[in-house]
């Protein structure tokens, strides 16, 4: 019984392999695979380089916060542990730029300088007055580097399990960047839509936002669009898990924990049941 069970999962397993094998060229030519990277915060004990970071946001605050939210994210995160390293003061001082939509005390609306307790506010009003602006409203960033993805198909994404690969979101928001070309001949692009070989369809409505040059960094990093792009994706993704380090710590601590444990257990089992016959 129990062999008639495990030779059934195996042709379930093969079979699913076989369907997604199948499936996967047709995936491929809808969109394309962006090349991996190397991130400081890859694997069991990767954590975010805060040098990347201040440059990340330093691009995202000079070009994407032109048309990008990051609603969920507040200025006080720029200085906890884990992050871009910034002090309060700096943190607040950032604050202080933004023009926070406020009520006075009698209820009227007001406007006021940011404080670390504010989250970061949008370019626009509301979705109406950006689909007004740009056609469609641009996404919120916040959690960007999670939802922005690609499918890996099999069998790659078994191998994933294996060698911890989650930085799909930070290789395609590097990978998109610096994806925009000329259409190929016979393609085409609607009004207002550039080619994208990374985007799905190909077709995206964000101009190239970046270019060599555009971002004056200060700690002498190369300032091109290939350095830009890949700490931006590396600001974003930050944003989307700021608690990753800790999580990766706690994860490590419970790892260990359960191997003393089962350590313990079984040499206790060896112990109490010693002199048992069987």
């Amino acid at each position: 019984m129990a062999m008639s069970v495990l030779r059934r999962t195996v042709i379930g397993f093969t079979l699913a392999g076989a369907i997604a094998a199948l499936v996967l060229p047709a995936t491929a030519e809808e969109q394309v695979a962006p090349p991996r990277h190397k991130w400081s915060f890859a694997g069991p004990f990767g954590k975010y380089d805060q040098g990347q970071l201040q440059r990340g946001f330093k691009v995202y605050k000079e070009v994407c916060a032109v048309c990008h939210s990051m609603s969920m994210v507040a200025f006080r995160n720029l200085a906890e542990p884990g992050g871009p390293g910034f002090s309060e003061a700096q943190a607040a001082a950032v604050a202080s730029e933004a023009k926070i939509q406020d009520l006075d005390d009698k209820g009227a609306p007001t406007e006021r300088p940011g404080r670390l307790a504010d989250y970061f506010p949008s370019p626009f009003p509301n979705e109406l007055a950006a689909k007004a602006v740009h056609g469609v409203a641009p996404p919120d960033m916040s959690t960007l580097a999670k939802a922005r993805t690609y499918q890996r198909g099999f069998p790659w994404f078994v191998f994933d399990v294996f060698t911890q690969y989650q930085e799909q979101g930070p290789d395609y928001i590097a990978a998109l960047l610096k994806g925009y070309e000329k259409p190929p001949q016979g393609f085409q692009l609607p009004p207002n839509g550039h080619y994208n070989k990374y985007f799905p369809g190909h077709n995206i409505a964000m101009p190239a936002p970046l270019q060599n040059g555009q971002v004056t960094y200060d700690d002498g990093a190369p300032q091109t669009v290939d350095q830009y792009s890949q700490d931006v994706a590396a600001f974003l993704m930050w944003a989307a898990e700021p608690h990753l380090v800790q999580r990766k710590r706690i994860g490590l601590q419970v790892m260990i924990f359960l191997i003393v444990l089962a350590g313990l257990m079984y040499f206790t089992k060896k112990k109490v049941w010693h002199d048992a016959k069987v």
